[in-house]
């Protein structure tokens, strides 16, 4: 007899079938698995065998052959212990042959046939729920699985909760959607004092979801006015909030089952790899800018990150999309994200101060500033210096102003824009300003006549490109938007222009 239990494969954000079929023969004792398996489904014969110890079950005396159909895929993952484990005892007798039918089954056994948790569990229950079956899962990811709808979800702590189920000795409690995290203790903007005019810039940014980069010296604040960045923004609606989860998912990070509103920050330190940053490895994970996928990606001291690394950040700014190819591997994880970034203006991060500034000025900045490229550079809309804070601007009083009376500017911006952009038709969906393209750009954000004016001169004096130009408009819509305005108009440019340059010594 041949038993046969479904399970998945994760191939980027999807789930492939995978038949899990075992089989007992005659011949010398021996357990095989077949089916491309990687280094942790081939170690799965031992925490199998383990388990049945543990179960005071002997482990077949026969030949075990486990074929992982189809044959072609390869099989990464601890998950599929469990399957193997129930379609074992299924070939030996121990359960019934038809107790796994309409199942679909994840999951690590430890040696003491405990259910140990795995990524991946809100997309193989995404995949059950699409194919009209239910999931089998570890009992630390059943709050998970729970969040993808309508299906029963199993969700055992020990393979002999599982046997005793299917025996009808226990009955085991469908599993239930976790927490809703619906707002987290983020810093105020009050707490900083002057720099009002990169919190104004800060404030375009998030109505319009522009990318920004903030350029001053060390102290001035910029990690800080970042760092504050989430405290302004609108929380995940539920399809962005399935968005993010589906990556964190099969990422591993999905805690406890919670379903997080809040929009993700993530920070990566500059001596981090491009597989690190952009996706990759041995598996092909996610990395950072799918990570931030509906949020914000803050890349401090900007020049410091190797050359490879931020040209690979180019393309998932343009698209939306972090694509891994491998020999083995070619996914494709979302990469919609918001990049905020802060350097110095020059190695030592004292060019304008008298004082302190090196003997090296200006070709020190300028040989800094030029680690980043000018298709880069370009990339961001908005572009701002950020000054040291004077002395008298640290003894005023806290601003009146803080993260809650931007946030409410900020979205209100944005249910104009969710307003404006919910008929469009195209291949994708565009919820922000900084996501239009095209003729949707030039019908939206046309200036009056003045506007137009100032454009077309401000178009040969600082030499933009046909990109700079569309971000130029993206950001000055963006700016009536916060006004309420129907028409751009002169000031709007005026000012959306001032953030494409940040100093002289800018490539």
């Amino acid at each position: 007899m041949v038993a046969q239990v479904e399970t998945v494969a994760f191939i980027g954000l999807s789930a492939k079938a995978v038949k899990v079929q075992v089989q007992l023969s005659s011949g010398l004792p021996a357990f095989t698995i077949v089916g491309l398996p990687d280094k942790a489904v081939a170690e799965s014969r031992e925490r199998v065998n383990a388990a049945l110890r543990s179960l005071n079950l002997s482990p077949p005396t026969q030949r075990v052959t486990v074929n992982l159909s189809p044959a072609d895929i390869p099989k990464e993952g601890s998950h599929y212990d469990l399957p193997i484990a129930l379609g074992l005892l299924v070939a030996m007798g121990a359960l019934p042959e038809d107790c796994l039918d309409g199942f679909v089954v994840l999951g690590e056994l430890g040696l003491d046939a405990g259910i140990e948790a795995v990524a991946g569990a809100l997309l193989a229950a995404l995949f059950a729920v699409e194919n009209d079956k239910a999931l089998i899962c570890p009992a630390a990811c059943g709050a998970e699985a729970a969040w993808a709808g309508d299906l029963q979800v199993l969700a055992p702590d020990h393979l002999l909760a599982m046997v005793n189920h299917f025996k009808g000795t226990q009955i085991l409690t469908p599993a239930t959607p976790g927490e809703v995290i619906l707002t987290t203790n983020h810093d105020d903007l009050n707490d900083i004092k002057g720099q009002e005019s990169a919190k104004r810039a800060l404030e375009v940014a998030a109505a319009g979801g522009h990318n920004m980069l903030m350029v001053g010296p060390p102290g001035s604040g910029k990690s800080m006015l970042a760092s504050r960045m989430p405290s302004i923004l609108p929380p995940l609606s539920p399809s962005e909030a399935l968005e993010l989860s589906m990556i964190t998912s099969i990422a591993g990070l999905m805690h406890e089952g919670k379903m997080n509103r809040c929009r993700p920050f993530r920070n990566p330190h500059h001596s981090a790899s491009m597989p690190a940053l952009i996706g990759g490895g041995n598996k092909a994970k996610p990395g950072e800018v799918s990570l931030a996928h509906n949020g914000v990606l803050f890349l401090d001291e900007l020049p410091e990150f190797s050359r490879q690394t931020l040209e690979a950040l180019r393309q998932p700014i343009e698209s939306g999309q972090a694509v891994v190819a491998r020999a083995a591997n070619h996914v494709t994880y979302p990469a919609r994200f918001q990049l905020i970034a802060a350097m110095n203006p020059c190695r030592c991060g004292y060019l304008s101060d008298p004082a302190q500034a090196c003997n090296r000025a200006p070709k020190c900045a300028i040989d800094y500033q030029a680690k980043i490229s000018g298709p880069m550079f370009d990339r961001i809309d908005i572009h701002i210096d950020v000054p040291a804070v004077s002395a008298s601007d640290l003894t005023l009083p806290p601003p009146r102003e803080g993260s809650a009376e931007i946030a409410a500017r900020v979205s209100r911006a944005r249910a104009i824009q969710a307003e404006r952009y919910a008929d469009f038709k195209g291949d994708k969906i565009i919820r922000t300003n900084a996501e239009v393209e095209g003729q949707t750009l030039e019908k939206i954000a046309t200036p009056d006549i003045e506007g137009q004016k100032l454009l077309s001169q401000a178009i040969d004096k600082m030499k933009l490109t046909a990109r700079g130009y569309h971000r130029v408009l993206r950001v000055a819509r963006t700016l009536a938007d916060l006004e309420g305005a129907q028409q751009i108009a002169r000031h709007h440019i005026a000012e959306s222009l001032a953030y494409r340059r940040v100093s002289p010594h800018t490539p």
